[in-house]
């Protein structure tokens, strides 16, 4: 492994400031992707969805719990699965106290097709605070497009828009929009070896695996790490 080159302190301010200029270009852009994304249009949801919440049933009006905004995370686990997705456990796992999404009216919640049975083990398990609804006797998950005909399952986020009893689907990210969204992984960004896996562009003789394969529940990682 060839480690970066060595530069005194006034060399290394130099080299840091022109990639913050480069930096600052892309929270530009991203800021413009906001500011588009909250102009587009929605899709009305007119049919009655009922899913399995811990204290019984709910309607999607329900997972607002009250507030405008709710952002449901798709997460992959499904009736009879022996173990959940591990990508889906641990973007879980970067979620955070959720008062400060609550005080700007928005709500978050988990929803899978596994039931409640499935679900509340896990749930304590894993530590997890976040409302976990289970869509299993509905058509939720196919509706939108993260249950496929042959049964496979796929993650996912959704955002909704609730007026009154109305609601509306504003937004739908998966694959790499939702990694945009993770703490670990942007903390891991800013580090030399980056998430260590293939598909990156390191410098030659950077530690990387193939994708997927470092990832574990939480409470399955080695003492050592």
């Amino acid at each position: 492994m060839h480690l970066p080159p060595v530069v005194t302190p006034n060399d290394w301010q130099t080299v840091r400031d022109e990639l913050l200029v480069e930096e600052k270009e892309a929270t530009r852009a991203l800021d413009a992707l906001a500011a588009k994304r909250r102009r587009l249009p929605m899709v009305r949801i007119d049919k009655e969805y009922v899913f399995e919440g811990p204290d019984g049933p709910a309607t999607l009006v329900d997972l607002f719990e009250g507030r405008r905004q709710l952002i449901a995370y798709h997460f992959m686990f499904g009736p009879g699965s022996e173990r959940p997705c591990e990508g889906c456990s641990s973007f879980t796992d970067n979620i955070g106290n959720l008062a400060h999404l609550n005080a700007r009216d928005t709500t978050m919640a988990l929803v899978s097709r596994a039931p409640q049975s499935q679900i509340q083990p896990l749930r304590q398990r894993m530590g997890w605070s976040l409302p976990w609804y289970s869509s299993n006797e509905s058509d939720f998950n196919s509706d939108f497009g993260v249950t496929t005909e042959d049964g496979d399952e796929r993650f996912g986020l959704s955002v909704f828009l609730r007026d009154g009893d109305d609601v509306f689907r504003t937004y739908f990210t998966s694959s790499r929009g939702v990694d945009r969204l993770r703490l670990d992984f942007n903390l891991l960004d800013l580090t030399p070896l980056g998430r260590q896996e293939a598909w990156e562009d390191s410098p030659e003789g950077w530690p990387q695996t193939p994708p997927y394969q470092w990832w574990r529940l939480h409470d399955e990682y080695g003492d050592d790490n």
